[in-house]
């Protein structure tokens, strides 16, 4: 990324967690980093944080970039693609954050085809540098620019490129993936608080368990299946929870919230 200029329209959460990531990563240098919000406080802090130029004018970090990245949401991004259209040229290249806003609908209200476009979805576990972020790019990315995304996406996490027409689905799963954990989660940590456990403790063993798990399902590559056969012994303990779980129907409800959040993505397609 020597010598590429990076802009952030957005300076929010995932706008943060990238610039944080690219400066930690040193995939970028703060002097070749721009970053643009709408509130004026917000840009202090980040430029006070990070030490980068942030301003609430979209059009000049649009006009200081060669990849710009749009981290708004999706009902802001129209009046962003207007703002900032004119400064676009064939060789810069732009970025969208926007759940359910496809890389034709940005397209037309560039009213321009020339423009390099990758659509992505990343989930808020970048905010930790442990991201899934999933890439889909319009058919004129240069092979540089593509690699120039996943370099600077891989700072906060891992990175797959991927058709569009799964960006829906990518949304109800690891898009939407951080939530249905964390409940989990939080229900670990009660379960243990109801059989007598401190909280802190609680917290610390359901937390790191899932850490562990995760991590374990990774490395090894084995089917999830055969991984927790290895937990759950003949007559011991795990099986009653087991039964319990499925007795709950877990499985079903898992796959059926993936399914709903993926149908709700689908509604806010913009073409």
């Amino acid at each position: 990324m020597v010598g590429k200029k990076i802009g952030v329209i957005g300076a929010g959460k995932i706008g943060e967690a990238l610039i944080s990531g690219l400066l930690k990563s040193g995939v970028a240098a703060p002097e070749n980093l721009h970053a643009s919000d709408i509130a004026r406080q917000r840009c202090d802090y980040i430029a006070e944080t990070y030490g980068v130029t942030c301003t609430t004018d979209n059009r000049k970090v649009a006009e200081a970039s060669d990849v710009i990245i749009v981290s708004v949401q999706p009902r802001d991004i129209g009046r962003v693609l207007e703002e900032v259209g004119s400064l676009l040229t064939a060789e810069k290249l732009l970025v969208s954050t926007a759940a359910g806003v496809s890389v034709s609908y940005i397209l037309k209200s560039l009213k321009r085809s020339d423009i390099q476009v990758v659509r992505i979805m990343p989930n808020i576990t970048v905010l930790v540098r442990e991201g899934i972020i999933a890439v889909a790019p319009a058919g004129n990315v240069t092979r540089e620019n593509l690699e120039a995304v996943k370099e600077i996406f891989g700072s906060v996490g891992k990175v797959v490129v991927v058709e569009e027409r799964h960006m829906d689905a990518i949304t109800g799963l690891s898009g939407s993936g951080p939530a249905y954990i964390y409940l989990i989660v939080e229900a670990l940590v009660e379960a243990g608080v109801k059989v007598g456990l401190p909280r802190e403790l609680s917290f610390l063993l359901a937390t790191q368990t899932v850490l562990g798990s995760a991590r374990m399902v990774l490395e090894t590559r084995e089917h999830p299946a055969k991984l927790r056969e290895l937990v759950t012994t003949p007559g011991g303990v795990t099986i009653d929870g087991i039964i319990e779980l499925e007795e709950g129907k877990i499985r079903t409800t898992i796959i059926k919230a993936v399914v709903k959040a993926t149908q709700r993505a689908r509604e806010l397609l913009m073409n």
